[in-house]
Formats: C-alpha cells, sequence, structure tokens
C-alpha cells in the first residue's frame, strides 16, 4: 500500500471518529448524570438529518440547515425528556431499554409519515466540494476536513463547558451525587432537561454532517448508536475525554482494519481467502478492540476519571 493511501485511509478513520464522539458525548452525558440507557439516541441523529436535508432544500443555505438540525434535535430531546424519560429515572434499565426502544419505533414511523420512505440528499455546499491538496501532493475533500475540524472545534468546545462552566460545575456534580446538588438548591429536573437537550444538539450535528456524504433515510440512527455504545464501552462511561479517544480508536480501527487486513492475510493465503478472511476480521476488529480494553480496564480507559 502506498504511502498517500495509508494517510487518506487515516483521515478517513478520523473523519468517522469525530462524528462517533458527536454521537456518544451525548450518550455518555445523559448515562453519566442521569444513568440512563438510551436507545433513542440513533433516532436524534436521525432527526438532525431530515432537518437539515428539510431546511436546506426550503432555504438552499447549508449553514441554516444546520443550525435548523441543532435546533430541531435539541427541541425533540427537551420534549421526549419531559414527556416520556422523566418517569423513567426511578425505573430500573430493563424499563427504559422498552420505553427508549418504543421510540425508535415512534420516530421512525413519524418520519416517513412527513417525509416518505424515500432517501433525501443534502448536497455539500460549493464552497466545501471538491478536493484539496495537503502537503506530500496528497488531495482530500474539502468536506471531510471541515467535519474533522469541526468535530474537534465541538469537543474542545465541550470540553471548556464541562470544566469552566457553571453548567458544567453542575453537570460534573450531578454525576457524583445528584442527590446532594439537588439537596444544594440546584432544579435537578432543569438540569436533566439540559443534558438531555445537549447531548440529542450533538446527536443531531453529527447526522447533518454526515447527511451529506450519505443519504438520509429513516432507520440511519440505529447501526451508528451502536458504534456509538462500543465508544462509551471504550472510553469510560460519563468521560467526554474517554468518548473522544473511544470515538477515534474505533473510527481508525475500523478504516484501517478493512484496508490493512485483506493484504496482510494476503501474504500467506490466496488473494480469495485473504480478501474473505481479511474483511470478516475488520468487521470484527471494533469489538476485538472493546474486549481487549476491558480486559486490563473493566471501566474503560477513562472510566471514573
Amino acid at each position: 500500500m502506498s504511502l498517500i493511501l495509508l494517510i487518506e485511509q487515516v483521515l478517513n478513520g478520523l473523519q468517522f471518529g469525530v462524528m462517533l464522539f458527536l454521537m456518544a458525548a451525548g450518550l455518555t452525558l445523559i448515562f453519566g448524570v442521569m444513568g440512563l440507557i438510551n436507545l433513542a439516541h440513533g433516532s436524534l441523529y436521525m432527526v438532525g438529518a431530515f432537518a437539515a436535508a428539510a431546511v436546506a432544500g426550503w432555504t438552499g443555505s447549508f449553514v441554516l440547515a444546520l443550525v435548523g438540525a441543532l435546533v430541531a434535535a435539541a427541541a425533540a430531546g427537551a420534549l421526549v425528556e419531559l414527556l416520556v424519560i422523566r418517569r423513567l429515572y426511578d425505573r430500573d434499565h430493563l424499563d427504559q431499554v422498552l420505553a427508549t426502544f418504543a421510540l425508535i419505533l415512534i420516530f421512525s414511523e413519524g418520519t416517513r409519515y412527513l417525509f416518505g420512505s424515500f432517501p433525501l440528499f443534502l448536497d455539500i455546499p460549493a464552497a466545501l466540494s471538491g478536493p484539496v491538496r495537503l502537503p506530500g501532493g496528497i488531495y482530500y475533500p474539502l468536506y471531510r476536513l471541515v467535519i474533522i475540524a469541526a468535530g474537534l472545534l465541538v469537543a474542545a468546545g465541550l470540553f471548556a463547558l464541562i470544566a469552566k462552566t457553571r453548567i458544567g460545575v453542575q453537570i460534573r456534580a450531578g454525576e457524583a451525587d445528584r442527590e446532594m446538588i439537588a439537596a444544594l438548591g440546584v432544579d435537578i429536573s432543569k438540569l436533566y432537561t439540559v443534558v438531555f437537550a445537549l447531548g440529542a444538539a450533538l446527536a443531531g450535528l453529527a447526522g447533518a454532517l454526515v447527511g451529506a456524504i450519505q443519504s438520509v433515510q429513516v432507520g440511519m440512527g440505529e447501526p451508528v448508536l451502536i458504534l456509538a455504545f462500543v465508544v462509551i464501552v471504550i472510553g469510560g462511561i460519563g468521560s467526554i475525554k474517554g468518548a473522544l479517544v473511544g470515538a477515534l480508536l474505533v473510527g481508525l480501527t475500523d478504516t484501517l482494519g478493512g484496508v490493512l487486513l485483506p493484504p496482510l492475510f494476503g501474504i500467506f493465503m490466496e488473494a480469495s481467502a485473504a480478501t474473505s478472511v481479511g474483511s470478516a476480521l475488520s468487521s470484527m476488529s471494533i469489538y476485538i478492540l472493546m474486549a481487549g480494553v476491558l480486559l486490563f480496564k473493566p471501566s474503560g480507559l477513562f472510566g471514573g476519571t
């Protein structure tokens, strides 16, 4: 494999990992602060993608499409928290799983009713289309670089929010001892709504950004949700740093595994068998990574930090 192709695949892995971080960050916040298993998080990713496609179709503006995705996903998240999730905090995890699974079906059929069953397409804005030349003569799609940069900026902003602001202090305190901060006068119900809406907005942003490089369709959030759970298990539940590191590890492992494993097996196997075995192992690679991390650190890389 040429060095240029390897660098391109590393960038693809980073782009995939950044998208997973936007999903996993909200999911780990919700689970860390509320102790809630939210299977409907992927549906909020889908809401953001459909909202972006709809707003872009109405206005022709990609910036307004991103704003629409953030607002729609955050509003949907806040509404879900107020109407459904609030009744689940004191229930066991099985009740939470069943209720949020029902929300997946409601969101999917509601979206199908509003937009139909056919995929929508969100165009990359002209200013961000086409490749850009990187050092070393590498040409790489500008839009994918923008996704990487936007995700890292969001990560920096989220770290600052958690570490430097009053709401961040309340979120960290809520993770540690929610009864104590309620006793100190913090409106825990309002805090939960804010955290859930923030997590939903991050998922919606991920859906909008990815919607421009793949079709926007009903059910698009469920495969990503599975990977987001893998990310937070690897990184450590409740850790934003763990979500970022875990997402990048998963993105790079998944992307590079599909590129490197078939040629590696081709050294000592015939081409067809090497492709078959390499492809199978590459699809398992992130779960092997998760098992390896849990073997040595059962709480995840940054669990409890």
